[in-house]
């Protein structure tokens, strides 16, 4: 392989992969604004490959608490006959019911339906790696004969007539459903029930409420922190999959815009809502991104894409020489703002640089912001999605503002965009990806971040993952440092070999959230009938985590 082909996408020529992608986004910018149901047709549509099954062996110590593995060891194990899907879901139920009236992690828990179906799992030959595994769901995702409510007001009893194609998709490979996630409602804030009350705690500051789980889909994240599932689902629209996974230890993987359809998904923001995995691990992100992905007749913009590259393989680390190395040399790019913090943190991202920086294959190398980084990332550009969230909803606008709950100004600032700004901002994203390629991406193939932009704005992956854990000071636990990796479009697969070598070599992902006393089995009842704490969002606060 030569140096060249190391730096592109594997499987995709780097150059052909940003056509295509600049292709989609400008028409996806388009049929934002005409509501156009198809694509171009800039590619021919592929089916996924085959994904190849982990080999993830588990202790026989880890084997006797099954809600702590991961989906790798908990797969490896039912196919090897050491573990039945009834044991695993059965481990998962009895944490929910004992711990959930602590964490407020989900809004229902389908506890009968999952044990009958892992039931039915057992006396099945294992044919995918989530075979027996349970799985949370995110409250915006449609799941047929359950409520769906994205904690809001207008979908209160909202009750789908079908599984939304992400969750068809791990259902049919195998997963097992245990409940609907907690959400911030119509996912603009951490997860509150509709009028601004906190549910959702942190898996490792049950005790704080201030201490935030991050992001709309933090019901999700700690569900899986705590081990009442083994992954979920989330989406991502400002940082609410990596937000949730930096906060928690886990590794959230946002994909390409399109790789996993959006139907059947309550939706935020028409050219930036992106559904994806929470999970553990590299390994276990890429099963369940493996199982998510795909073209999707009912969303056009999953149609034509490059197909998906094996996952797994790509987040199997590689060892050569006896060490462990990245599978393809990888340049990853460091901003200029990612050193610019103090204390821990700061001593967890030069100890990053530096395990990443070791690890034969890797260069770690300066990248500078794109030029007019500042104005091209911030609100006088960036605001044009207030205008896609505003319009499914105006219906509901127009009737009674008070649906709308605590994140009402969220969806009050889409109706006084005009058009002119509108277009404006559409025009800043073709030259923010642009400028951001030809600027970050012609030094590097990976770049850290500090955060979610551009990568939220413009559909390009990322994937969160923790690098340390602050120290516990007075009633302030120990709590978890992440970071995100960017990557160029359909290189999810760069994305894992970089992330999986680094889990290879630190033991950040493996430490689990401890567990509070057991609490009152109310796992069943609703976000407002349980003794949750008493802190609040008003209007303001849940407007600017809607930013």
């Amino acid at each position: 392989m030569t140096a060249t082909d190391d730096r592109t996408p594997e499987g995709l020529d780097a150059g052909s992969s940003r056509r295509l992608f600049l292709a989609r986004l400008a028409a996806l910018s388009a049929a934002g604004a005409t509501g156009a149901t198809v694509l171009p047709g800039v590619a021919q549509a592929a089916p996924a490959p085959a994904s190849s099954a982990p080999d993830v062996a588990a202790s026989a110590a880890e084997l006797a608490d099954p809600a702590s593995l991961t989906v790798g060891q908990a797969a490896t194990a039912i196919r090897g006959g050491r573990l039945t899907s009834q044991a695993l879901v059965r481990a998962c139920i009895e944490r929910i019911a004992a711990h959930d009236g602590t964490y407020r992690a989900f809004n229902t828990v389908l506890a009968d339906e999952a044990l009958a179906r892992a039931k039915q799992l057992d006396r099945r030959r294992p044919k995918s790696p989530l075979h027996g595994i349970p799985l949370a769901i995110k409250d915006n995702y449609f799941t047929e004969g359950v409520l769906t409510t994205a904690n809001s007001f207008i979908f209160a009893d909202f009750v789908p007539p079908y599984d939304a194609t992400a969750v068809a998709r791990l259902e049919g490979a195998g997963g097992v459903v245990v409940g609907k996630t907690q959400m911030g409602p119509l996912a603009t804030s951490r997860a509150t029930t509709p009028a601004g009350v906190v549910t959702t705690l942190n898996a490792w500051a049950p005790a704080n409420p201030d201490i935030s789980p991050a992001g709309s889909s933090s019901g999700s994240a700690t569900a899986t922190a705590v081990g009442m599932a083994l992954s979920s689902i989330g989406t991502q629209t400002g940082g609410s999959i990596t937000g949730p996974a930096e906060a928690q230890g886990l590794t959230g993987l946002k994909p390409t815009m399109g790789r996993v359809s959006l139907h059947g998904i309550i939706p935020l923001t028409y050219t930036r809502d992106h559904p994806g995995p929470i999970a553990r691990d590299a390994m276990d992100a890429a099963i369940m991104l493996t199982a998510m992905a795909g073209p999707d007749p009912s969303d056009f913009r999953t149609l034509g894409l490059p197909a998906l590259p094996d996952l797994v393989r790509a987040a199997t680390p590689v060892r050569r020489g006896g060490t462990t190395a990245l599978r393809r040399r990888t340049r990853i790019g460091v901003q200029p703002d990612f050193l610019a913090v103090e204390g821990e943190v700061l001593a967890a991202r030069q100890a990053y640089l530096a395990q990443l920086a070791s690890i034969p294959g890797a260069t770690v190398v300066e990248v500078p912001f794109p030029d007019e980084w500042e104005l091209l990332t911030g609100s006088a550009f960036n605001n044009v999605r207030l205008p896609e969230r505003a319009e499914p909803f105006l219906p509901w606008l127009k009737e009674d503002l008070r649906l709308f709950g605590v994140s009402v100004l969220a969806w009050l600032g889409g109706l006084v965009l005009s058009g002119d700004e509108y277009l404006k901002g559409q025009r800043a994203k073709t030259v923010l990806f642009e400028r951001t390629m030809d600027q970050v991406f012609e030094a590097c193939d990976v770049v850290v971040q500090t955060g979610p932009v551009p990568f939220d704005i413009l559909g390009l992956p990322e994937i969160a993952f923790p690098i340390g854990f602050t120290a516990a000071a007075g009633s302030t636990p120990a709590l978890p440092v992440g970071t995100i990796l960017g990557g160029q479009p359909y290189a999810e697969d760069r994305l894992l070999e970089v992330v999986a070598a680094y889990q290879a070599v630190t033991d950040w992902h493996t430490r689990r959230a401890p567990l509070p006393p057991t609490g009152r089995a109310e796992a069943r009842r609703a976000p407002a009938e349980r003794s949750a704490g008493t802190l609040r969002l008003d209007a303001l606060e849940a407007a600017r985590q809607a930013q």
